[in-house]
Parts: C-alpha cells; sequence; structure tokens
C-alpha cells in the first residue's frame, strides 16, 4: 500500500483492551493493513503508559512508533471515519458492544485479566484468547500464549496457555524487585513522569497518605496515572534499571512475539489480502 494513501483496506478487528499487549497487537496489525477498533474501560490501569493506546481514553489520542489511535463514540460512521484518516479507532466500550456495530472480521481479547471476562467463541469469525483463562475449541477458536516462556507467541489451535507466574519479565537481572504493586485499594497520587530518572528508597507517589518508594534506581518505563482509583495489588509503578529512556516509547520485544501470534493465528484463519 502506498504510504500517502491513508484508507485501511483488511479485515476488520475488535480488539477489547488498550494497555501494552492489546496495542502492541493494535499496531503490528494495522502495519499490515487490517482496520483496528481497541476497547477500553472508562478509567483504563495501563501502567506501560508509554505504549499504550489506552492513554488516548484521557488524552483523545495517543500516538506509539508513527501510529495513532484516535477515541471516539460507539458509532460506525465515527470509527470507519478515523480509518479513513489511517489511524486506529478507540472507544470507552467495556463489553465490547461495537462488535454488533461493525461486524469484525476477528476478536481478540487482550484485557488481560486471566480470566475469561465474557468473550464467546461466536463474538466473530475468529476469536482469540490472549494467554490464561481460555480453551482454544471451546471458548475461543486460537488461544496465543503470552507467558515469557519457549512458547510466547504460539497460536494454539487446541487446548489451554500456560499457567500464569506473576513474574515481570527480567530486565537487568531483576524481576519483581524492580516492579510496585498497590498495597491497598485507593487513589494513586504521583508528580513523577515516565523516563523520570529515580534512585533507590526515593518516594515515587503515595496511595492515599502511604508513601510507595523506588525499590531500585533507574528509570520510570512504567507509572499509573496520577490520580487513577487503583485495586489493592494492581501494578503502579516499574523501574527500568538500565537507564534507557527510549525504550519507554518503543513495543517490547515480548509484545511484538505476541502480536506475530496473533498475525500468524489471522493467516491461518481469514483470507486478508488487499
Amino acid at each position: 500500500m502506498n504510504k500517502k494513501d491513508k484508507n485501511r483496506s483488511g479485515a476488520i478487528v475488535v480488539i477489547r483492551g488498550g494497555g501494552e499487549v492489546a496495542s502492541g497487537i493494535a499496531h503490528i496489525l494495522y502495519r499490515n493493513h487490517l482496520r483496528v477498533c481497541l476497547t477500553e474501560i472508562t478509567n483504563p490501569l495501563a501502567v506501560s503508559r508509554g505504549t499504550s493506546f489506552s492513554e488516548a481514553v484521557f488524552d483523545g489520542v495517543k500516538t506509539i512508533e508513527g501510529v495513532t489511535a484516535e477515541l471516539v463514540s460507539v458509532s460506525p460512521e465515527e470509527i470507519s471515519r478515523v480509518w479513513r484518516q489511517g489511524n486506529i479507532a478507540i472507544v470507552i466500550d467495556p463489553e465490547a458492544s461495537v462488535k454488533e456495530e461493525i461486524k469484525p472480521d476477528v476478536l481478540v481479547d487482550a484485557t488481560m485479566a486471566k480470566q475469561n471476562v465474557g468473550t464467546g467463541i461466536t463474538d466473530a469469525h475468529l476469536v482469540i484468547g490472549m494467554g490464561p483463562g481460555f480453551y482454544a475449541g471451546r471458548d475461543v477458536h486460537i488461544v496465543v500464549e503470552t507467558n515469557h516462556s519457549n512458547n510466547l507467541g504460539r497460536a494454539i489451535l487446541k487446548g489451554e496457555a500456560e499457567r500464569d507466574t506473576g513474574t515481570p519479565v527480567a530486565i537487568g537481572g531483576l524481576t519483581k524487585e524492580r516492579v510496585i504493586w498497590a498495597p491497598q485499594k485507593g487513589i494513586f497520587t504521583t508528580n513523577r513522569h515516565i523516563g523520570d530518572s529515580v534512585v533507590a528508597h526515593q518516594v515515587l507517589g503515595r496511595i492515599g497518605d502511604r508513601p510507595l518508594p523506588a525499590p531500585v534506581s533507574g528509570i520510570l518505563r512504567g507509572l499509573m496515572r496520577d490520580g487513577v482509583m487503583v485495586p489493592r495489588n494492581a501494578k503502579l509503578v516499574e523501574v527500568d534499571p538500565i537507564n534507557d529512556k527510549d525504550v519507554c516509547y518503543v513495543i517490547r520485544d515480548k509484545m511484538r512475539a505476541i502480536a506475530g501470534g496473533i498475525l500468524e493465528a489471522i493467516m491461518l484463519k481469514l483470507d486478508v489480502g488487499d
């Protein structure tokens, strides 16, 4: 497709979720000429906000590596307008009811809820579940592995994904040691920003009046948005000990591998030629 032609001409894909995993998938599918619509909740809880299209829920638009998502109403006309302009559409639609309006060829559940939150195998011609909580051949047509193992990105045609380990990806040899989770339910407040340099034990934010010190020194690769109500155990902060600010705004290798599995699944099951 000529870069000057802004019309997307491939299959229609609805992706439930707008966080880092869903955004990596949306980015890759967009670049392969599919028409993508993300669905989100009213107050998304993304931490890796530099690479999450869910930020458009708050700011109207979000650009990741040259690809822009625009927030619109759940309207086929508005969604089509965004596609004609060469962008990804994102709607506030927790139940993904937009599928009844735009009749997607593919529905991807990328909410990463570790359980099925209502996605069914009849929701689209091809339904794909991400990680634990789905059984290929029963709940969805295909499951894509999200665990950081040798099976990462594998398209599973029958059966289920590996169990969630609960362990973040290792960076600089550190996993859980570089992450802060909410010790209690409450409003998270911070005056820090993605990409800021921090030192160990420096206070990065608060849940109510409870201070949250940096677990290690590095840069803020992930940071929950200021003023958001979060549940207990929600991920709030991710410190990258490598100190490379550029990584905050590029899609991680893990997300690219997962997105590759989604693209493979679509190519296996659909004719998506221009």
